[in-house]
């Protein structure tokens, strides 16, 4: 899937330490607390969750350590489902989230890996940490890069319809 990160480099950063590994660093113009419940409460979550072209159409989370989580993006120009999920390890409100991410399907979508998340307050802005490991190789990293930076994109025009809103 080709996505395209609309976000500047001041706000959006991306490091490839090996092919097993991404992280991506993100300025969000939105305070922490409502940072942690776009990620944490299905309100949000449905929301943003997924890149552009393959936007979420359903969303399952219990946030909580040993918590399951489970989304089905929808492909807007076929109607194709994936379906991924996981469990949550760590979640530490409103700063550290740690969960599992595996597709619900065989082969080259890869294999389970974890996604580790913190948010840090820098004044009304948030500093997101992003991490996801590990992958089969860098071509499926590279996937994972432009969804989710089209999915940050998404979050970011979240942010910005909600201006604000705390709820």
């Amino acid at each position: 899937m080709a996505v395209r990160s609309v976000a500047n480099s001041e706000t959006f950063k991306v490091t490839t330490p090996s092919d097993r590994e991404i992280r991506l660093t993100r300025l969000f113009d939105a305070p922490r607390e409502l940072v942690w419940r776009a990620w944490t409460d299905l309100r949000h979550a449905i929301n943003w969750w997924g890149p552009r072209d393959y936007p979420a159409r359903e969303v399952e989370m219990d946030v909580r350590v040993g918590g399951r989580w489970r989304h089905c993006l929808r492909a807007s120009a076929t109607g194709a489902d994936l379906w991924h999920g996981g469990v949550f390890r760590e979640v530490v409100p409103p700063e550290r989230l740690v969960f599992t991410f595996a597709w619900e399907e065989e082969g080259e979508r890869g294999i389970e890996n974890v996604v580790t998340i913190t948010f840090t307050a820098q004044g009304k802005k948030t500093l997101m940490n992003f991490r996801q490991t590990p992958f089969q190789s860098a071509g499926e990293r590279d996937g994972h890069q432009g969804g989710w930076g089209s999915a940050f994109d998404r979050l970011d025009d979240l942010f910005a319809s909600q201006e604000g809103e705390t709820s």
